[in-house]
């Protein structure tokens, strides 16, 4: 990707129709099409083609919430986490959610590649599926407790129960 972000970007118009076009190739697109351009690296803004707004946010927002749809019992997203997640719209910390969200997936991206490659040598690729729900857990429950610092959740400690 080059400096500025954006000169590698392929550009995606939606019409007043919903319907997608991707630029570069002249065809319309859907939004699987988008997800699997995401899988692949592949980068992309979307522009609103009437008003020329950038809406990559809310197509890449629609992308997700198709994928939780469809994903049944294997979704991503724990509801805990969305309603944590929804619980900081508003709040006054709201602004570090996006940089801590962004830097915790920055490294559990870089750190599942190299749980994967050591777990497949190891014990094939079942293993690593069982060690990932673990790191999963173990990094759900980190964002739960550096969430719990950023909203007071740290404190005097409680006094002793008397039973």
């Amino acid at each position: 990707m080059a400096e500025n972000g954006r000169a590698h970007q392929t550009v995606i118009k939606k019409y007043a129709n919903r319907r997608l076009y991707h630029t570069g190739t002249s065809t319309y697109v859907t939004l699987e099409d988008l997800a699997t351009m995401v899988q692949n690296g592949e980068d992309f803004i979307v522009y609103d083609a009437r008003s020329g707004d950038d809406i990559t946010r809310s197509v890449l927002t629609q992308i997700i919430f198709e994928q939780e749809n469809k994903a049944g019992e294997d979704n991503l997203l724990p509801v805990a986490f969305l309603r944590q997640l929804i619980r900081f719209y508003g709040d006054s910390m709201r602004t570090m959610v996006p940089s801590f969200l962004e830097f915790s997936m920055a490294n559990f991206a870089k750190d599942q590649d190299g749980l994967r490659e050591k777990l497949a040598q190891s014990f094939g690729p079942s293993a690593f599926q069982q060690a990932l729900q673990e790191q999963v857990r173990a990094n759900m429950t980190f964002f739960g407790d550096a969430m719990k610092m950023f909203t007071g959740g740290f404190g005097p400690p409680a006094p002793p129960s008397s039973t």
